[in-house]
């Protein structure tokens, strides 16, 4: 009742109650005392004197910060007339937890007593209205919970069979929806997630497997919609057990071929997110024992992913319909070519996408940098070096003195600002040279970088060769692991031709023959001369501290641009300076991340493999924009103007890249309270 109802209205709605009984079968008694009460109220609110006094006590309790509740004094005789008009009222929760505690001792009533049939039908009623008004609140997993509790209680006391088999059946109607509400869940609440995992389990179970129908609760098509919801909430990990569980099925359930392909999916996923080829290589195969038809174009992707080009492209050379042809002759004129771009759009579309631990691009560049994929490729690269040895025996000894040639495909250039290789594309590794021992590299003890857990990449000793535009005839004469790189670089349009060593950026303009570029701040102090004057030796000096720039270390909570430019630039300069033999004026692991350093002391040992004793590099940043910004993590676009000259141990120029504009997506990280350089990409 509304305070300003007036006592005629009281009367009327009184005797539409009393005219109006819950028709679910109480008993006389019940109904009684729940008479009683209404009319009792009745009498109250109608009386005005008697409605002052009560409305004061209700405002009172009002101002009492909440600390006591309104209620009243029920005697036992009307006990279960004051718990149906609290069910009445809306409060069903409220009403099943009073009926449940007067079933249980020592208020238990006498059994088949008339009072007791009323609290358990009271009792059922209350408890699926409750849990209906939960999954009104999208609070599924409590609904299952009062339904489970309801049912415990019909069957400790026996009675109201039909109203147990109603509850069972809302519960198990909410199945699907618990899984739900528990995957969804931070990854932190493990007894949660865990438990909803083993519904999910119940309920394929239940359908007879992932392919089956066996629930006419939820149809295929519900199914299908449903459980595309479901993986976003899952993790890879989850996936990948998941589904080799139902892959290989068990005693109520067939194996599942959808279930064997979403496992090889996961497992790629899993190791092209986490850089471990040996998953890919584990999905490769069980893709190829399901024996499931047309599946080439994926295996392709897979072959490629772990270094068999030859075999990738036979693959999707047999497998592409007519309407994928056109698509990748679209994206490509060289067949390596189009096999990459297909790659990156299945990495893409179908395999990255659906986890909830997997935010990553599907960046061929960035996977094949990686150290580990590059010592599973060569480990490959090493096994069929030693198979094809076995079978030529003439040119054994002759193979043995070669030195190995291998450039990692897409390595981090950390002297440069980009993640590319420091090696001529041109020159791939040779897979009929044997293999070098990577230690056999030489690392001076004197070098600044060194770490224990640096392993260097080999190379070729040989200065690299000037570069030719990478023709039709260049192609082919490409070994098959360079040209699977050189068509991930050409997919991804980060090449830029006549730019040495520079293959994952992407030039915003050519650099002109007649333009110099100029020094800046964070610039080194040394230009490379025109292309066109004759190298000049430079003079023999002792090594120099570089110079610093900006404040360092970037502490601000907050920074702005200037303060992340200064920050690189100094990154840039520290770089610059350790490549042209001089000591940084502030430690590299003051300025970038762990990563970023170790891919600094490796160039630096590639330098002096291939013969190199100095590389003058000339940055700078030209322009800096935030593009996001979180609490540990800033994302700017940098636009960098970049030239760099390689002398050898005589000042002999080996080698030289004119300058030239890139444009990097660069990514700067908190640890602690200093921010670092993380890492960067190319941007189109």
């Amino acid at each position: 009742m509304r305070p300003a109802t007036d006592a005629q209205t009281v009367l009327h709605t009184l005797q539409q109650r009393l005219d109006r009984p819950p028709e679910q079968g109480f008993t006389a008694a019940a109904l009684e005392a729940r008479a009683v009460l209404l009319r009792e109220s009745a009498d109250v609110l109608s009386d005005p004197e008697r409605r002052q006094a009560y409305e004061a006590e209700l405002m009172a309790l009002d101002t009492e910060d909440g600390a006591l509740t309104p209620g009243l004094d029920v005697p036992p005789s009307r006990e279960m007339g004051a718990l149906l008009l609290l069910w009445e009222a809306g409060l069903a929760i409220d009403a099943f937890d009073a009926a449940r505690r007067c079933l249980q001792p020592p208020q238990a009533p006498a059994l088949g007593s008339h009072r007791e049939a009323d609290l358990t039908l009271l009792a059922g009623e209350a408890c699926r209205m409750g849990a209906r008004e939960l999954q009104g609140r999208r609070q599924f997993e409590r609904a299952a919970q009062l339904l489970q509790e309801g049912i415990t209680l019909m069957r400790r006391t026996g009675r109201q069979p039909e109203q147990q088999r109603q509850m069972e059946h809302d519960l198990a109607d909410l199945l699907p929806f618990r899984v739900l509400d528990l995957l969804r869940r931070d990854l932190s609440a493990t007894d949660e997630r865990a438990e909803g995992l083993n519904l999910l389990e119940m309920l394929v179970e239940r359908r007879g497997g992932l392919e089956g129908d066996g629930d006419p609760a939820l149809p295929r098509k519900d199914f299908q919609d449903f459980f595309k919801q479901i993986r976003h909430y899952l993790t890879v990990q989850e996936q990948v057990d998941l589904f080799s569980r139902w892959a290989s099925g068990n005693a109520t359930t067939p194996g599942s071929a959808t279930a064997e392909f979403l496992a090889c999916l996961a497992l790629t996923a899993s190791g092209f997110a986490q850089r471990k080829p040996e998953r890919i290589a584990a999905a490769q195969l069980r893709l190829e024992a399901s024996g499931q038809p047309g599946l080439q174009p994926f295996l392709a992707c897979q072959h490629l992913l772990l270094g068999r080009v030859a075999t990738a492209e036979a693959c999707f050379s047999q497998g592409a319909d007519p309407a994928l042809r056109a698509w990748a002759a679209e994206h490509g004129s060289e067949p390596l070519a189009q096999l990459c771009a297909y790659c990156c759009d299945w990495l893409r579309r179908d395999v990255l996408a659906g986890y909830r631990d997997i935010e990553i691009d599907p960046d061929l560049e960035a996977y094949f940098a990686d150290r580990d994929v590059q010592a599973y490729v060569e480990q490959l690269d090493r096994r069929q070096n030693r198979e094809l040895q076995g079978r030529s025996h003439a040119g054994a000894e002759a193979m043995s003195a070669a030195p190995l040639t291998t450039a990692p495909v897409l390595d981090s250039l950390a002297s440069r600002g980009t993640a590319a290789s420091s090696e001529d594309p041109m020159r791939w590794p040779d897979p009929l040279e044997p293999a070098a021992d990577p230690a056999s590299l030489p690392l001076e003890s004197s070098d600044p970088f060194r770490t224990a857990t640096t392993t260097p990449a080999r190379s070729s000793a040989a200065p690299r060769p000037r570069r030719a535009p990478l023709g039709a005839a260049g192609w082919k004469a490409l070994p098959g692991w360079g040209r699977m790189a050189a068509a991930a670089v050409l997919v991804s349009a980060f090449v830029a031709a006549g730019l040495a060593g520079m293959m994952a950026l992407r030039p915003l303009s050519p650099a002109s023959p007649d333009k110099q570029p100029k020094p800046g701040v964070g610039a080194t102090s040394t230009s490379p001369p025109p292309a066109d004057t004759p190298a000049k030796s430079p003079p023999a000096a002792k090594p120099q501290p570089a110079r610093a720039a900006g404040p360092v270390p970037l502490t601000s909570a907050e920074p702005d641009e200037s303060q992340l430019r200064a920050l690189l630039e100094a990154w840039l300069q520290t770089k610059a300076a350790a490549l042209d033999g001089r000591t940084p004026a502030i430690p590299p692991a003051d300025l970038a991340r762990e990563r970023l350093v170790r891919e600094l002391a490796a160039e630096l040992r590639r330098n002096r493999a291939r013969g190199v004793s100095r590389e003058q590099v000339t940055t700078e940043i030209q322009g800096l924009r935030i593009d996001t910004r979180t609490p540990r993590r800033i994302a700017a676009a940098v636009d960098i103007r970049y030239s760099d000259t390689a002398l050898d141990a005589q000042g002999k120029v080996v080698d030289r890249t004119p300058a030239t504009n890139f444009r990097n997506l660069y990514i700067f990280g908190r640890e602690g309270e200093v921010w670092k350089v993380v890492g960067f990409r190319p941007l189109s």
